[in-house]
């Protein structure tokens, strides 16, 4: 046996060794794998129904959130409508209080003219009445002075 063959002897041998050596942690590694790939379909027989449950819960939602822009809308509606309103109410309030106004205006000069002249009225025969009395009164102590003085005569 020549030198060449020995080397590739103990090559062969060598590449033998290493193939042994490296046969357990392959066949540990392929455990790993299979794990691995159980685990990755258990996962994917998991995800599949929660997805459709995730689906479902997305369009409730969406059909809810439909539900409150539909009614938003109609609130907006009813406000643009209360807005009116008071609008509306705003210009009769200024109209009545234009209208007040200017019935206290036309009214209070006339009623003030009356007032004043049931004022002079009253003040007026109060005062007649007044000096009546006390003409009667003067009338009456006149008389009965001039019977005192035809008395003592």
């Amino acid at each position: 046996m020549g030198f060449l063959e020995v080397a590739a002897l103990i090559a062969a041998i060598a590449f033998a060794m290493l193939v042994l050596i490296l046969t357990l942690p392959i066949l540990r590694l392929r455990h790993t794998v299979d794990a691995t790939t159980r685990m990755i379909n258990d996962l994917n027989d998991r995800t599949g129904p929660l997805l459709g449950d995730v689906n479902t819960t997305v369009r409730n939602v969406n059909v809810t959130l439909e539900q409150v822009q539909t009614s938003i809308d109609g609130v907006n509606l009813q406000l643009a409508k209360v807005d009116t309103m008071t609008g509306h109410a705003q210009n009769i309030s200024a109209n009545v209080a234009n209208l007040v106004t200017v019935v206290s205006a036309a009214a209070a000069n006339p009623l003030v003219k009356v007032a004043a002249f049931g004022y002079g009225v009253r003040k007026a025969a109060a005062t007649r009445r007044h000096a009546e009395t006390e003409r009667e009164v003067r009338d009456t102590i006149k008389a009965q002075r001039r019977a005192a003085r035809r008395g003592n005569r």
